[in-house]
C-alpha cells in the first residue's frame, strides 16, 4: 500500500514535471520521455527518499540529472558516430583508402610512446583512459589526487608531444571540414 501512496504522490507532481522538462528539452516528445524516465527513476529509488522532505525537489533534481546524463551520453555518442545521413567525399576517402597496416603501425607508435611515459605516469593515464575514476585510481596506486591529475595531464602532454606527427596529419586531411 505504501508503494501506491508514493506513486500517487509522484503523479501529482507530472504536469509540473512536464513544464520543467521542456525547459530543458524545448521539444515536446524529448519532454515527454524526460518525464517518463524521471518518473521510473522516482519508483525504482523510492526507498532513497525521506519522508518529510520536499519531493518536488526531489523529482526536480532526479530529472535535472537524467538529463545531464542523456545529455552527455548523446554528445559522446555523437562524437564517435557519425549521424549525417548524406556520405560526403571525405567521410567515403578516408574509409576507402584506410587500411590495418595504418593501424597497426599507429597502434605501435602509441604503444611505444606510452611505454616510454614510464610507469609514475602511464599507469595513471592508462586507467584514466580506460574508464576509472580519480578516486578509483587513487585508492589503487595509494597517492594524492592532485598527484594523480598532475601525471594524468603531463602524460597527455607528453604524448600530444611524442605523436604530434599524427596531429599535423589529422588536421592535414580534416582541412576541408
Amino acid at each position: 500500500m505504501k508503494n501506491l501512496t508514493f506513486s500517487a504522490q509522484i503523479c501529482n507532481h507530472k504536469s509540473a514535471l512536464q513544464l520543467f522538462a521542456m525547459k530543458f528539452t524545448h521539444n515536446l516528445d524529448d519532454a515527454d520521455d524526460l518525464v517518463q524516465d524521471t518518473l521510473l527513476r522516482a519508483m525504482r529509488y523510492e526507498n532513497m527518499f525521506k519522508s518529510g522532505t520536499n519531493i518536488k525537489a526531489w523529482l526536480y533534481t532526479i530529472m535535472k540529472n537524467t538529463f545531464i546524463n542523456n545529455y552527455r551520453s548523446k554528445n559522446i555518442k555523437r562524437g564517435i558516430i557519425d549521424t549525417r545521413e548524406e556520405l560526403n567525399y571525405e567521410q567515403l576517402s578516408q574509409s576507402a583508402t584506410d587500411n590495418l597496416a595504418t593501424y597497426h603501425f599507429m597502434g605501435k607508435d602509441i604503444s611505444k610512446a606510452i611505454s616510454l611515459l614510464g610507469t609514475q605516469y602511464s599507469i595513471p593515464f592508462l586507467r584514466y583512459f580506460e574508464g576509472y575514476k580519480y578516486h578509483e585510481i587513487v585508492v589503487e596506486l595509494n597517492i594524492p589526487i592532485g598527484t594523480v591529475k598532475t601525471r594524468i595531464h603531463v602524460a597527455r602532454q607528453l604524448l600530444k608531444a611524442s605523436l604530434k606527427i599524427y596531429n599535423e596529419e589529422f588536421k592535414k586531411s580534416n582541412k576541408c571540414n
